[in-house]
């Protein structure tokens, strides 16, 4: 488990990230996302003891990543794909990695097939595309078969079915009991993928939650409602602290309850109903929804940029 209390991070008198504490569970592939300049890479490096924190904490199993007795074997993590040197093969690459953190050769070959790479293993890395380049972070990130992983932006360059396979891989070792943290600007790739969010903004934590509640809370989650007494039934939602728009087509959107507060007002007042569809937000509409104060670098169309 990842937990930060307070983590802090300064840069002069810039603050990157501001007090964040949240726990990130093994079990269930968490998503880390916030607008361009969130802090989320920088909360990331100091995890991994690669920036130190100006105040809080962040461990790993409880200890600083400093303090850990072997690294590799307990954290695994693809933050620059192509920070490599392109002169090795991906074998060499591996081995190179693998001697340093003490771990046995046939573990290279064994993550060389686990991310399709076995049958380039021998090319110069130089050549590699950026799919390339991010299976094969992906297959150091597992070298030492770590029961902690993060994973900043795995998907980029990757054609459709490497999307697929990536999203299988994590969702796969986190079913296996591992802590698996990913930060990405793809928002449907996300939903599809995480079962826990942790949002922030300008370096402060927005929501920490279950991804089904996160998108429950945006304004464009509602419930439709179709009755032959819509009018009444809107009055009596409305004072109950709903708020309905109503369409022309005489149906109701019904926002701040849920379809079964709905359904027990409708029946305790014997109003009809046919139909009570909740309509659920999508991932990267609650996300514009909720962080829409914390975008940091707005374009003049008024459109948000997302990573």
């Amino acid at each position: 488990m990842i937990t930060a209390r307070d983590l802090t991070k300064r840069y002069g008198e810039t603050t990157a990230v501001r007090g964040l504490s949240f726990d990130v569970k093994p079990g269930v592939v968490t998503g880390f996302l916030g607008p361009n300049g969130a802090g989320k890479s920088t909360t990331m490096r100091m995890i991994l003891g690669l920036d130190a924190p100006s105040g809080g904490s962040v461990t790993v199993d409880g200890k600083a990543y400093r303090d850990l007795p072997a690294p590799m074997r307990e954290v695994g993590a693809l933050l620059d794909a192509k920070a490599v040197q392109g002169a090795r093969t991906a074998y060499r690459h591996l081995r190179w990695v693998a001697q340093a953190g003490g771990i046995p050769r046939k573990r290279v070959e064994e993550v060389l097939g686990t991310v399709g790479l076995s049958d380039v293993a021998g090319k110069k890395v130089g050549t590699f595309s950026l799919g390339m380049y991010q299976r094969l972070g992906i297959a150091t990130a597992l070298l030492g078969d770590p029961p902690t992983l993060l994973f900043d932006e795995p998907v980029n360059g990757l054609d459709p079915e490497g999307i697929h396979w990536i999203r299988t891989l994590m969702q796969d070792l986190a079913a296996e009991g591992r802590t698996v943290f990913v930060s990405s600007h793809l928002m449907n790739e996300m939903e599809e993928t995480a079962g826990h969010v942790i949002v922030i903004g300008r370096g402060e934590l927005i929501a920490d939650t279950p991804i089904t509640d996160f998108t429950r809370r945006s304004a464009r989650s509602h419930v439709h409602v179709v009755s032959p007494s819509a009018t009444e039934l809107a009055e009596t939602l409305e004072r109950a602290g709903a708020e309905v728009t109503k369409l022309d087509d005489g149906s109701l959107d019904v926002a701040g309850l849920d379809a079964p507060e709905i359904g027990d007002l409708a029946l305790e007042r014997r109003f009809g109903l046919h139909e009570l569809t909740p309509v659920r937000a999508s991932l990267e509409a609650a996300f514009m929804d909720l962080t829409r104060d914390s975008v940091r670098y707005r374009s003049h169309s008024g459109m948000d940029g997302l990573t």
